[in-house]
């Protein structure tokens, strides 16, 4: 079935969207200009699109939160069944946006009613399977960084991506990614923790250096600079009950964030995010309140793990349990608006 009405965004400008995420090859003031964004400023793109939000489907939708995996592969797959070889980074959101603005090119000009509809087809696939089942989480993210001259793009490709989805034939269901995600965060070992939180797909929110960084403010304790898991099990070994807290209500934060996200017709993506985000929440709240949390079943909110943990002396969450209902200091706020929330590897 063909859209419902002719895409309401130029092609070109989706095309040049993407492009704004390749800080390889980055458009000139032109091109930003002519999009109504602030000129693109080297050190705010290194910052977000390499360092702080790696735009990759993969690192949103992938179980361990890292590039390739099962979730690139998945796109691949895409790309080959439209007929084209796979690039590099299959997942890579310039290319991403870079395909779905050649995907109407072509339908636009093809002479054939039937093959019109079958590169709209491929492109609502596109749309729903594998932009909408990440994006607006990750611009999320981006957004909460506060970039002069890349926040503007984040807000911009929102407003989009979402006008496209309202005039796209609605989606049948979730996207295959997130009808398969069935693990979420689990309370088990520090390890275990760090394996679920840092994953979005898991956790149902995206942590940058950034987010921690305010984080151990927020906490009152040291940041040790480095990659996000060695900077979270930090936190942990120097304040478990404080940090866990913290991860609480910023598991909180993103679930209200996800439940006010503009909708789109046949969209269940925000519900799903919401309610992983939500597991979390309960998870980590019960975690700090000394109460093995309940994650038996295996949807998005559930999980077959245990419900009791085995957990070794020297590990923090033994802390917590020892000392968490006696600290005296009180539990942190959520992070403010001045920090971040994102993924990277």
């Amino acid at each position: 079935m063909a859209r419902t009405t002719p895409p309401v965004v130029g092609i070109e400008t989706i095309r040049a969207l993407g492009a704004i995420a390749d800080p390889q090859s980055p458009p000139g003031p032109d091109v930003t200009a002519a999009l109504g964004l602030p000129a693109l400023d080297p050190a705010d793109a290194t910052e977000v699109f390499v360092l702080s939000c790696p735009p990759y489907a993969s690192i949103h939708l992938g179980e361990e939160g890292k590039l390739g995996g099962d979730a690139a592969d998945r796109i691949a797959g895409f790309w080959r069944v439209v007929g084209l070889d796979p690039p590099p980074e299959p997942d890579h959101l310039s290319v991403l946006l870079s395909l779905y603005a050649e995907l109407g090119d072509a339908a636009a000009s093809a002479r054939r009613d039937v093959v019109a509809r079958r590169l709209e087809r491929a492109r609502d696939v596109l749309l729903w399977e594998h932009l909408w089942s990440w994006i607006p989480g990750y611009l999320d993210a981006v957004t909460d960084l506060r970039t002069a001259t890349v926040t503007p793009w984040a807000r911009l490709v929102a407003q989009v991506l979402t006008a496209e989805g309202r005039h796209a034939t609605p989606a049948p269901g979730l996207p295959l990614a997130l009808r398969q995600a069935t693990r979420p965060v689990e309370a088990g070992t520090t390890e275990q923790l760090l394996d679920g939180i840092l994953a979005p797909v898991r956790s149902g929110m995206v942590l940058t250096r950034s987010a921690l960084a305010g984080a151990s403010r927020c906490v009152g304790i040291g940041y040790r600079q480095g990659e996000r898991r060695f900077t979270l099990r930090s936190m942990l070994e120097q304040d478990p009950h404080g940090t866990v807290t913290w991860l609480a209500d910023e598991a909180a934060r993103w679930t209200a964030r996800h439940r006010t996200r503009l909708p789109v017709p046949g969209d269940g993506c925000a519900t799903w995010w919401s309610t992983r985000a939500s597991t979390t929440a309960t998870v980590l709240h019960d975690l700090v309140a000394g109460q093995p949390p309940d994650t038996g079943g295996s949807t998005a909110t559930s999980s077959p793990s245990p419900t009791t943990v085995d957990r070794s002396a020297g590990d923090p969450f033994t802390q917590i349990r020892h000392v968490g209902n006696r600290r005296a200091k009180p539990a942190p706020n959520a992070l403010d608006a001045s920090s971040s929330t994102s993924p990277t590897v």
